[in-house]
């Protein structure tokens, strides 16, 4: 297989266990890479049979990241636009069902001379044209290997992986394995037996690491590092403490302190400027050295399961370096709200944030969430799903209509303020078929929306069937409400705020996946500033 160029490759395994914190970790490679004047993208490899994640439910997988242009992937590439100023795209995140897919589908037109289809070389063939034509663009692609080496599920990507270095020069190549060193409190050691195991299964496919990023509570002492380099035939140098932190933005200078970007540029042969980290190490500064905080309700039914709502935690924090503010988030399962308690389960909260989702579970809890925080001047942010609770709670409180409700969760409803798009109603597949990417908006120059974006003309990312159905827009208006954002042919309501409200604002759009730690979305910084000065005066009124 050729290129135009010769890439760089970093590729990133895990072992031992799941969720060691691959994808943090590529990020932290990508990001100390892109401050020495790299260009890199990254790339994910999911070894799951779901073309994409769509259609999986948020306690399997976890968020569902959506790219600029319109492709639902794994939520580590959330990550890796976090991390770096590079934007994802489809291209960016590999799956067994896509690649399976391709290829069943070449073979069904003859593509293949009548050979017999097989892993390798077809399916393997496959996965390097994907990973080839994502890196392109690029310097240096850093690639992570999903899943946990020994999974049947991930061989065929890891035996890609393996020819890589063959076909590319080993030059061009470079192999970090992520393993996890515990310590058992009992004997208080540190066990390198599953690292060495790993690695042990990995020599076995045909890969060897050149480094090991070992996940640890504390710093491995060096009599470790070199046990570990003797058995895994590592040099002790490349043994990388990859130490717990209390923000995983601190991860890249974590690793910088132990220079793997330096031994990762010599093995590959690169010639760099030394990293530019100023303006990272002063976002981390803030972050540790907050000037006050708040607390923020996020009411949801996905709550057991942070990473379900991984974005939009991550924005937060973004709107609270904004502000020098630390975020504490309160995660609230809708299904326990109800007439009796919502009250009490409301009044600490500093401002109160309804994220995105589907089905009629909770929605009530959600829709009491809305209510108390317009009836109660509370801050409140309503996002994709949010809006729509947020048009529901107003249609019924201040319109009066007590029957309002969106066509998703009761089809007969009299008064369908929110209803499905045109578009949408003939549709019979489920994944990749919703509103999905980024569209453009125009903003009400005289809203609270245009104050925090200062600009007329935005383009935000969406994930959505449904929508406000506009019969019902001149009513909203007369009531005070104020449709701030719309499609260019003015159709589609994209924001919605609420007149005399310290912030009182829906979105159809997912703001969240356009935040980034060193440039915070504009419409988290002015929820989380709202929140912090509705927590000021409610402290000045206790005085």
């Amino acid at each position: 297989m050729m290129t135009k160029k010769k890439n760089k490759f970093i590729f990133i395994t895990g072992g031992v266990v799941s969720s060691l914190g691959k994808g943090i970790t590529a990020s932290s490679v990508a990001c100390l890479m892109e401050s020495r004047g790299i260009k890199v993208t990254n790339i994910k490899m999911d070894p799951y049979i779901n073309v994409d994640p769509g259609t999986m439910n948020p306690y399997q997988h976890g968020e569902v990241f959506v790219t600029e242009d319109g492709a639902e992937c794994d939520l580590d590439l959330g990550h890796y636009e976090r991390f770096t100023s590079s934007t994802m795209s489809a291209y960016n995140n590999i799956t067994t069902g896509k690649v399976y897919q391709t290829v069943i589908e070449r073979e069904r037109k003859g593509e293949y001379l009548g050979k017999t289809v097989q892993v390798i070389p077809h399916i393997t063939d496959e996965i390097k044209r994907r990973i080839l034509l994502a890196a392109q663009n690029s310097d240096v692609a850093i690639v992570e290997v999903g899943g946990t080496v020994g999974d049947i599920e991930s061989q065929p990507f890891l035996e890609a992986v393996r020819q890589m270095k063959a076909e590319m020069g080993a030059q061009n190549v470079c192999y970090i394995h992520v393993t996890l060193v515990p310590f058992i409190e009992s004997v208080q050691e540190m066990k390198t037996k599953p690292t060495q195991h790993s690695v042990k299964e990995l020599r076995e496919i045909g890969i060897q690491p050149d480094f090991i990023a070992c996940r640890t509570k504390t710093t491995l002492p060096q009599d470790i590092k070199d046990k570990i380099a003797l058995f895994c035939n590592v040099s002790p140098e490349n043994v990388i403490s990859e130490v717990d932190v209390k923000y995983i933005y601190e991860i890249p200078l974590k690793l910088r302190e132990e220079g793997l970007d330096d031994k990762i540029a010599d093995l590959l042969n690169m010639w760099t400027p030394s990293p530019k980290l100023d303006k990272w190490k002063k976002m981390v500064e803030r972050l540790h050295n907050p000037q006050g905080n708040i607390t923020i309700g996020m009411v949801g039914k996905y709550v057991q399961v942070i990473d379900a709502y991984k974005s939009l935690f991550e924005a937060l924090v973004h709107g609270g370096i904004a502000n020098n503010i630390r975020v504490d988030i309160k995660f609230i399962d809708s299904n326990n709200l109800n007439e009796q308690n919502y009250q009490e389960e409301l009044k600490s909260l500093d401002g109160i944030l309804i994220p995105g989702g589907f089905g009629e579970r909770g929605i009530e809890g959600k829709i009491l969430s809305a209510r108390y925080a317009r009836e109660n001047n509370v801050p409140f942010f309503g996002i994709c799903l949010g809006m729509q609770i947020m048009a529901i709670e107003f249609c019924r409180n201040r319109l009066g209509l007590k029957d309002a409700n969106s066509l998703e969760f009761n089809t007969k409803t009299p008064n369908p303020v929110i209803c499905m798009m045109d578009e949408q109603k003939n549709i019979t597949y489920m994944g990749g078929t919703m509103r999905l990417g980024g569209y453009k908006c125009i903003l009400n120059p005289k809203s609270l929306a245009y104050k925090c974006y200062q600009k007329e003309e935005i383009v935000e990312r969406h994930r959505h069937r449904y929508e406000f159905n506009n019969e019902y827009r001149e009513r909203f208006e007369k009531h005070g409400m104020v449709f701030s954002g719309l499609s260019p042919d003015s159709k589609l309501v994209e924001i919605m705020e609420l007149k005399g409200h310290k912030f009182y604002l829906g979105c159809q759009f997912h703001p969240e996946f356009k935040s980034r730690p060193l440039e915070p979305h504009p419409l988290f910084a002015a929820f989380v500033k709202a929140a912090y000065e509705n927590r000021k005066s409610n402290q000045k009124g206790k005085k």
